[in-house]
């Protein structure tokens, strides 16, 4: 455990180096010949700020609403002044779990010499125009943080740190799900594509998603769903309705930081208009872990997925269907034979959740993207049997930072709002942002798909209360402390078709030495729907073990 507690540390903390004066100097781009003067910004309410043509402002559905414009060092200074508290308080959110997760500053000080070798090269695999951006933006970070390196490290190597977290999978931080359909799979014909964002690294850091719309002097206008301090793309779409967005593959624990694949989606994003124009720049590049990136063409009025690792590249394309699914697992013919990602197929869930994503796309054979939202929304497995909420399993494990629906053909993109993938979906027409940027909402309200009821349920709520309660668990059975047996059986009651549940409820017993008890609940478990074949072995393990020491 301590191993995955330092490289849990390592995937947060990916900015965390102290480089050297020298080589900072080295990696700093040259602003020479831009135009550095950016006008104050002008706060008009506690949720809405202007800046000469840019704006910030903060929607009813919780989501801030930025459109920026300018050279590279412009955007960067501008985003920057524009967002300063969000960014400021997404840094604290990653660099606050320092102290919780290694306190030793001995043992601190290990990582960031190790961090200052792994990154030592990054800089020569991101263009220089997104340095460039990325060191405007750096100008409004907080000086709290300068003792652990400077601000434009920090800034540069924090756009790592959403690779590490895939290449840490089985620390559940990401378990994407994306699909799309086309000609006679959707009502009108039009290309819809669906996807889940399952990064997930801790409650206070999906809080403020900024709906980014970016006019550069160079390449296409385009939009991403986004957070302070990010100006790498995870999920968007541009003013020709190309759109981007990414699965997690299997990954080792890389060795060296190459380019962060956020990097390689924005510049996709910002200068490809085909299908053919994104895969000749996703081969120019070379990434540190493995990704499928969707890519979703109005042009080309279809979908497919580039395949990338730092080993291998291959491009997946159905050819007797207008359907492409992807979880996270390759399915290129160069990856047929890839021994990691066979594996990972077999005994994780990303499988499960394609077969469910065939599933629900069988039961409606014309997608819309009212559809696309409901299939995004399904918190059940296959067959619609109740697997218990948060599992893995599901599409929507209740934790996803956003969801997002695209219609490229008519510029249209549809981002959910707050909690999870349940809020209103709030539909924005890139044609119509890019006209009148100053308007009050950048959004298209009619057009919006309504917030999903199951918020208010009973068992809404029972979840949310469960979510505290394993937490809490978790962490007296990791500390060997007594567990209130009221404690144990509202675990059960607020998540009951859960294995996880019956899995913390064994744990604890066996480790009390209460064996039958601990039995009991760990066979309860089995008749659940566990979540990876690694899971199924360690409570068949648990099982073996508690057998022999009851002498059955």
């Amino acid at each position: 455990m301590k191993i995955v507690k330092w490289f849990c540390f390592f995937a947060l903390l990916l900015l965390v180096s102290s480089c050297g004066v020298s080589k900072s100097l080295k990696d700093v781009p040259d602003i020479s010949t831009y135009n550095a003067v950016v006008p104050e910004r002008v706060k008009t309410s506690d949720s809405t700020f202007l800046l000469a043509n840019n704006t910030l402002n903060k929607n009813k559905q919780g989501l801030w609403e930025l459109y920026v414009e300018g050279d590279p060092y412009q955007r960067g200074l501008i985003i920057g002044s524009l967002t300063k508290e969000l960014f400021n308080n997404q840094e604290h959110v990653f660099l606050s779990k320092v102290n919780d997760l290694v306190p030793s500053k001995t043992k601190q000080a290990l990582l960031r010499k190790f961090l200052a070798w792994f990154n030592r090269k990054m800089y020569l695999h991101i263009p220089e125009e997104y340095k460039t951006e990325i060191y405007g933006l750096s100008k409004y970070a907080s000086s709290k943080y300068n003792n652990i390196a400077e601000p434009y490290l920090r800034v540069l190597y924090l756009h790592g740190a959403h690779d590490i977290g895939h290449a840490l999978q089985d620390l559940a931080l990401v378990g994407c799900s994306s699909f799309a359909a086309w000609g006679n799979k959707t009502e009108d014909g039009s290309l819809i594509i669906g996807r889940n964002f399952d990064f997930y690294a801790g409650d206070d850091f999906a809080k403020e998603k900024i709906i980014a719309f970016v006019n550069p002097t160079k390449g296409h206008k385009f939009m991403s769903v986004t957070w302070g301090g990010m100006v790498g793309v995870v999920s968007g779409m541009n003013e020709h309705g190309l759109t981007v967005t990414i699965n997690a593959g299997k990954s080792k624990i890389p060795l060296i930081a190459k380019t962060p694949i956020s990097i390689l989606n924005r510049e996709i994003l910002q200068y490809a208009s085909t299908i053919e124009e994104a895969i000749a720049i996703a081969k120019k590049r070379k990434v540190f872990v493995s990704e499928s990136i969707f890519i979703g063409s109005a042009k080309d009025k279809k979908a497919i997925t580039i395949e990338v690792s730092p080993d291998n590249f291959g491009v997946y394309e159905v050819s007797n269907s207008n359907q492409l699914i992807c979880s996270n697992h390759f399915q290129s013919q160069a990856y047929a034979n890839d021994k990691k990602n066979l594996k990972h197929k077999a005994e994780s869930h990303s499988l499960y959740r394609y077969q469910r994503m065939e599933e629900l796309l069988e039961e409606h054979s014309k997608l819309t993207p009212k559809i696309a939202v409901d299939i995004l929304r399904n918190k059940e497995g296959l067959q619609n049997e109740s697997i218990g909420y948060g599992n893995e399993k599901a599409l929507n494990q209740l934790l996803a930072h956003h969801a997002i629906v695209f219609k490229p053909e008519q510029r249209l993109v549809w981002v959910s709002s707050s909690p999870y993938q349940l809020g209103e979906f709030v539909a924005y027409n890139l044609n119509d942002v890019f006209n009148n940027p100053k308007k009050r909402t950048l959004s298209n309200t009619n057009l919006n798909i309504e917030k999903d009821d199951f918020q208010f349920s009973k068992a809404y709520k029972n979840y949310e209360t469960y979510r505290e309660l394993k937490s809490q668990v978790q962490s007296l059975i990791a500390n060997k402390k007594d567990i209130e047996p009221s404690i144990i059986s509202e675990l059960i009651i607020t998540n009951p078709d859960f294995w996880e549940t019956y899995y913390l409820k064994g744990k604890y017993y066996y480790n009390k030495g209460y064996y039958t008890a601990a039995l009991n609940a760990f066979q309860k478990a089995k008749t659940k729907e566990v979540t990876t074949v690694p899971d199924k072995r360690e409570v068949d393990l648990y099982i073996k073990k508690l057998k022999r020491k009851l002498g059955l």
